[in-house]
């Protein structure tokens, strides 16, 4: 018998982790799907439109948007593909906790909650970083508009959010004893 109180925090748990995914491989791989576009550029968690693949990138486009600290952060943006994991392990673990046991609900609610920091973390900084480099770049004359990635992580960070909680609340929900069946 399936323990209803899980089945909420593992449908926002599976919602996340296929946002997740899906930010994860914006441009270079998705060029449908970036945090910033500018110029012929979309910019994605593991390049720009025509890179390779790469963790961490500097910016193709002039002006001064290629310093030290803004390279930095484009690092920072790995924090999206280990959210998008632990999100999926939240997703396995609340299958084990929706069908079997109580304890799968409560592995479920710990890695909700640590992807939901990962994400926020993530989140912030490419709002941060993309929206700096959005900013210098109109600056300079060039025109830089949000991509997709950030409404899409944005959703995620909620999803997982609600998971998070309903995970909580569905550990306390009913579970059958293997004794009661005999």
């Amino acid at each position: 018998m399936a323990a209803t109180g899980a089945l909420p925090g593992l449908f926002f748990c599976f919602s996340a982790m296929l946002l997740l995914i899906f930010v994860s491989v914006s441009s270079p791989t998705w060029n449908s799907i970036s945090f910033l576009n500018a110029d012929r550029y979309a910019f994605g968690v593991f390049g720009y439109t025509g890179s390779k693949v790469q963790v961490g990138y500097y910016f193709p486009l002039p002006g001064d948007i290629n310093t030290g600290i803004l390279h930095s952060l484009t690092f920072v943006l790995i924090l999206y593909p280990i959210a998008a994991g632990l999100s999926g392990l939240a997703f396995l673990f609340g299958v084990c906790g929706a069908g079997y046991h109580r304890a799968g609900t409560v592995f479920m609610t710990l890695l909700a909650g640590l992807a939901t920091l990962c994400t926020l973390v993530a989140w912030i900084i490419s709002m941060s970083l993309f929206g700096t480099v959005r900013n210098r770049l109109r600056s300079e004359g060039i025109n830089a508009n949000w991509g997709n990635a950030n409404w899409l992580a944005l959703g995620a960070l909620v999803a997982l959010l609600l998971g998070s909680c309903t995970a909580a609340c569905g550990i306390f929900g009913h579970y059958r004893d293997r004794r009661s069946r005999r």
